[in-house]
C-alpha cells in the first residue's frame, strides 16, 4: 500500500519540530507505515499526533515510573490507598511496575518480575505479557527478541504500527475522530487537547 500524497522528510520534521532525528525516523516511517496501511494523510497525520504525543514526538520510547508516594497514592488509589502503603515504593521504578502491572495482561504476580519486564515500551506503550506475545507472533520473534525489538526505533515504531492495525484505528483516523482515537489509545480522554493540535498541524503540513 502505497502512501497516496507526498510523503517526505521535511514535512515530518516540520511535524515534529522537538524531535532531532527526522531523517532517521522518516527512513523508518517510510517503510513501516506503508506495511500497516498507514497510508492516507488523515491516517498518517492521526498516527504522528497520537503516537507524537504518547513519545514526546518520538523522543521518549519506554515508560517512565519513577513516582514519589505521593503520585503512587494520588495516581493508583486502588494499589496504594494510603500514602503509607506508597512509601515502600517511592521512586523504585522497577518495584512501582511489578506491582501496578501485577496479575493483569497476561502478567503474573508481583513477584514474578513481569510488570517491570513487560513495561510501556514503543511509540505507543506496549504494555502487559499478553500484548507482547501477541506482537512477537506477528513479526515471528520470541517475546524476549520482542521486548528487546521495542526499544530501538524500529520496534518502537513498528509496534505502535501494530497495536493501531490490531485494534482497526485507520476507521477513526478516516474521519478525524481524535476523541475515540484518543479513548483507544489512552483508555480515556487525556492529553486529547494538545492531539488535536497536532493532528490539525500535521494535516497543514501534509
Amino acid at each position: 500500500m502505497e502512501f497516496d500524497f507526498d510523503f517526505t522528510q521535511e514535512k515530518l520534521a516540520a511535524c515534529l519540530p522537538r524531535n532531532k532525528d527526522p531523517e532517521g525516523w522518516f527512513n523508518i516511517m517510510y517503510e513501516t507505515l506503508q506495511k500497516y496501511d498507514i497510508s492516507t494523510r488523515e491516517r498518517v497525520a492521526a498516527f504522528i499526533a497520537q503516537a507524537g504525543h504518547e513519545s514526546a514526538e518520538f523522543t521518549i520510547l519506554k515508560e517512565n515510573l519513577n513516582y514519589t508516594a505521593e503520585s503512587l497514592h494520588r495516581v493508583w488509589p486502588s494499589r496504594f490507598p494510603t500514602l503509607e502503603a506508597a512509601q515502600p515504593y517511592h521512586k523504585n521504578p522497577e518495584k512501582i511496575a511489578n506491582k501496578v502491572y501485577s496479575a493483569r495482561m497476561g502478567n503474573g504476580d508481583e513477584h514474578s518480575g513481569d510488570g517491570w519486564k513487560f513495561r510501556g515500551r514503543g511509540a505507543i506503550q506496549l504494555t502487559g505479557h499478553d500484548n507482547y506475545k501477541a506482537f512477537a507472533a506477528s513479526v515471528g520473534m520470541s517475546i524476549d527478541e520482542a521486548v528487546a525489538y521495542c526499544e530501538t526505533n524500529q520496534g518502537a515504531l513498528e509496534s505502535a504500527c501494530w497495536f493501531w492495525q490490531k485494534n482497526n484505528l485507520n476507521q477513526f483516523a478516516d474521519t478525524g475522530d481524535m476523541t475515540t482515537l484518543t479513548k483507544r489509545i489512552n483508555g480515556g480522554t487525556l492529553g486529547l487537547e494538545d492531539r488535536t493540535k497536532h493532528y490539525k498541524h500535521a494535516m497543514e503540513v501534509l
